[in-house]
């Protein structure tokens, strides 16, 4: 269809929804021939399906690059822009979405067909309204007829996806925020149906279908979604308000934006269009420029359109490449920018002998690099795919039968998830394709069927996938239940087990106070289910917020993991965790999440009753570092032994002697009597209260420690130890233990071995016989090795030589001396090592 004169040139220009694609359908229809090129295979296959209805088949065409339905006796031609038939000639020739001449990569596509389709009666050109200065300027002799829109559209503000309203479409621009925006359409509304260009015109139907027959309220799209599928959208919410257009991330421009949301709305109905909010903001924001142009439907002209020449070289293929770079003479007709078939063509040139070839193999060459990169692996993979299939058809062959058959077949294959289908489905197009091309096959008709008998497999593969994964039906039930009859109509039930149900569909489990969803009714999200179950969860939360304060202590404990936080727990689940309080055996209570859906008067009686139970246990296994704590402020007690117990205190209950030596030094008398009833024992090596050595107490203290200097629990010795290994953790020793070289000792077990040691170097001996200042028993029992008990005597004061052992390195005492204190009497021992 060169351009001619004759026929009459109408372009039908205005903003979308105003029923152009209707109205060409009409005028082909009129005549008894015709036309028309679509941007979209999916637009140019809705149409074809209309037409069929009204013209048989027997009388319609469809012709994309990967589908191709011909009959004999065709009259209507339905096609991708691409594949219009140019040489045929038709009564009437209609380019739908002409402005699309401004699309770097395709642009010079629609130009080509603006500038050359001609029908013989009748020429539609359908567009834009920005397109009405190039189509004067180019097409002088057209007649522009400007359509307004039907309906009103208008801007909704940004909405949280939890309250998008029913039939709406979410417009995204990657395939992995369509999948991640239709899985959380799931969890709160029930499922939603997906439409991306990357679809088979079967499954893009199957889920449109789903869609208009309400079994999902909600559509997420890639922006084909804006070329002229016809849809009940009521508004359309943008995810984001910019692409990556094959070489860079950009916004989107105004016509596109006005493109995608003139959606919304159909024929007489209004629309409105937003943006969705996301991540705890209100997400993208469009200008107020863009609000008022996209409503008002008043965009900026075009002042260009991109274009390469029709008219080839083939004398060789650098002279075919010459002839694609050439400029036109028209400012308005830019050059078009490098598109993937003169990348590819570039590419392969890049080889001498094939850059010389001339006539009818350039023309091959040529063809080959048509094949669209449907995979978008990019220029430099897919041309490796073009020059195997040159290097058959060159010299007029056809492709190897078993190259294509095991190809085809490898790709024949209905296992897997959405990304692995939708990549096959993307990879048989190619094949398909290349089996449209009856001089690049033995038998295209065969493997035409073949490929179309894959992909429709892999087509409805994709469907149960998408399906599967973003439609959960009973969800989708639940939800109109509760917009038709309200949150509270709807029968809540918590069975004794603490299985939760609306109505008879069981949603998810109360374990504690901790709503978990049910895996098993394919519910992921809290807050659907509290908007049927809130008030019936809370009174139920209460009742057992009430019921556990008024339980028995045993039915709380302290929960603390080695290696993990601090908490409070009843039956094994967490209720709070412990936090740095005023001082070290008063912790702060955090409470867990869990418990903020109780009431405020619930809570606060569960964490007044914690409280309390945390203050008993501390004093039940810790009283006696508790009474250091208040010691150390009382008054009443002079300043030696207030600084005493606060070191202490702060430690925890224990203290090598060597860092107490200033406030003991200042002990008087009656100082170490108050001292003894606050059962503190002042050792020779350590100071410490016995009762705190004590398994639980260990633990507890443990605990508190951990939590006042923000550590994790450490893990503990077993109950009783009298030993541990020289690897053991060192702030679980330091709760009882001193390290005695390869050895930790247990500070009580310590004190009595030095204890022992100075009662028998204060014991009178006759002359001559050796000091013998270890009791050999206890070490046996201890089982105390050399080095251990060697390091222990040189911290109590003795060293050994000749085998014998000697106090502070001076000669034995033989001479008479005081009876031995009583065992046990820590302050007649301390007595002794002064004299």
């Amino acid at each position: 269809m060169a351009a001619r004169n004759d026929g009459i040139i109408r372009a039908v220009l205005g903003p979308t929804n105003t029923g152009k694609t209707h109205l060409a359908i009409e005028r082909m229809c009129a005549h008894s021939s015709g036309v028309i090129g679509f941007p979209l295979r999916l637009l140019a296959r809705e149409v074809y399906d209309r037409v069929v209805k009204l013209k048989g088949e027997a009388s319609v065409a469809l012709l994309t690059g990967e589908e191709r339905i011909v009959p004999p006796k065709a009259r209507y031609w339905l096609s991708t822009v691409e594949s219009m038939p140019v040489s045929q000639e038709h009564a009437f020739c209609a380019i739908d979405e002409a402005q699309l001449g401004t699309d770097p990569e395709r642009g010079h596509v629609f130009t080509d067909r603006l500038l050359r389709a001609r029908g013989r009666e009748e020429t539609l050109i359908l567009g834009s309204a920005t397109l009405k200065p190039m189509v004067r300027q180019i097409i002088p002799e057209a007649e522009i007829v400007s359509r307004p829109r039907f309906s009103t559209l208008r801007y909704a503000g940004s909405t949280k996806l939890s309250r998008l309203p029913p039939r709406s479409a979410i417009v995204a621009f990657s395939a992995e925020q369509v999948y991640a925006l239709a899985e959380m359409l799931r969890r709160f509304k029930g499922g939603a149906a997906v439409v991306m260009g990357a679809l088979s015109p079967a499954t893009r139907n199957a889920q449109v279908a789903m869609f208009q027959r309400g079994e999902v309220d909600y559509l997420v799209a890639t922006d084909a979604v804006g070329m002229g599928l016809n849809m009940d959208v009521a508004h359309v919410a943008f995810a984001g308000l910019e692409k990556f257009d094959g070489r860079r991330d950009r916004r989107l421009t105004i016509p596109e934006m006005a493109q995608i949301a003139g959606r919304a709305g159909r024929h007489q109905r209004d629309g409105t269009f937003g943006t969705l909010g996301l991540g705890g903001d209100n997400g993208p924001a469009f200008t107020e420029e863009e609000i008022n142009a996209i409503e008002e439907h008043r965009f900026r002209p075009l002042d260009h359109i991109y274009w390469r020449s029709s008219d080839l070289d083939f004398t060789d293929v650098t002279a075919l490449i010459r002839s694609l770079e050439a400029k036109s003479d028209d400012p308005l007709l830019r050059p078009a920018p490098l598109s993937i078939d003169l990348a590819v063509l570039k590419l392969i040139a890049e080889d001498p002998a094939i850059a010389a070839r001339q006539g009818i193999v350039a023309r091959r060459l040529w063809a080959a690099c048509g094949l669209p990169d449907f995979r978008k692996v990019g220029p430099m993979h897919h041309a490796r795919m073009v020059r195997r299939v040159f290097g058959y058809i060159a010299e007029g062959g056809h492709l190897a039968q078993d190259w294509f058959a095991a190809e085809v077949a490898r790709l024949d294959n209905v296992q897997g998830d959405i990304e692995a289908l939708a990549d096959r489905l993307a990879g048989v197009r190619s094949w398909a394709y290349i089996a449209h091309r009856s001089d690049w096959l033995a038998d295209p008709a065969k493997w035409a069927e073949r490929t179309r008998l894959v992909e429709a497999r892999l087509s409805d593969a994709l469907h149960e996938r998408l399906t599967q994964r973003f439609v959960d039906r009973r969800t989708a039930v639940l939800v109109r239940d509760i917009g038709a009859r309200g949150a509270d109509a709807l029968p809540v039930t918590v069975a004794a087990d603490g299985e939760v149900s609306v109505g008879p569909e069981p949603i998810g489990h109360l374990t504690g106070f901790d709503f978990k969803v049910d895996p098993a009714a394919r519910l992921a999200d809290k807050r659907l289910l509290l908007a049927a179950a809130e008030r019936r969860l809370g009174d139920e939360l209460d009742r057992r917020a009430r019921a556990l304060c008024a339980d028995e202590d045993k039915r709380f404990t302290l929960l603390a993991p080695p290696g993990g936080d601090i908490g409070i727990a009843a039956d094994g689940h967490l209720l709070a965790r412990l936090a740095p309080g005023r001082s070290l055996t008063e912790p702060a209570l955090r409470t867990a999440r869990a418990l903020d859906r109780l009431s405020a008067p619930a809570r606060a009686e569960l964490r007044a009753r914690m409280e309390a139970w945390i203050e008993r246990q501390v004093e039940r296994h810790c009283g006696d570092l508790v009474r250091l704590g208040a010691s150390s402020t009382d008054r009443h007690f002079g300043a030696p032994v207030r600084a005493l117990t606060a070191m202490l205190f702060d430690a925890g209950g224990i203290l090598p002697r060597r860092a107490l030596v200033e406030p003991i030094g200042q002990l008087d008398r009656p100082m170490r009597a108050a001292l003894h009833k606050l059962r503190i024992r002042l050792g020779a090596l350590d100071v410490f209260v016995p009762s705190l050595l004590k398994p639980e107490s260990q633990r507890w203290r443990a605990a508190l420690l951990a939590v006042r200097t923000g550590r994790p629990m450490p893990a503990l010795p077993r109950p009783g130890a009298a030993t541990l290994a020289a690897d053991a953790d060192r702030m679980a020793a330091s709760l009882a233990y001193r390290r005695f070289g390869d050895t930790w000792l247990r500070v009580d077990l310590a004190d009595r071995l030095a204890a022992f040691a100075h009662r028998a170097r204060a014991a009178e001996r006759p002359a001559g016989e050796p000091l013998e200042p270890i009791d050999r028993d206890l070490v046996t029992s201890l089982g105390l090795s050399d080095i251990a008990l060697a390091t222990l005597m040189a911290e109590v004061g003795f060293r050994q030589s000749d085998s014998a052992w000697h106090w502070r390195g001076t000669r034995p005492r033989t001479r008479a001396r005081p009876a031995p204190p009583r065992p046990g009497n820590a302050f007649s021992a301390l007595a002794g090592l002064k004299r």
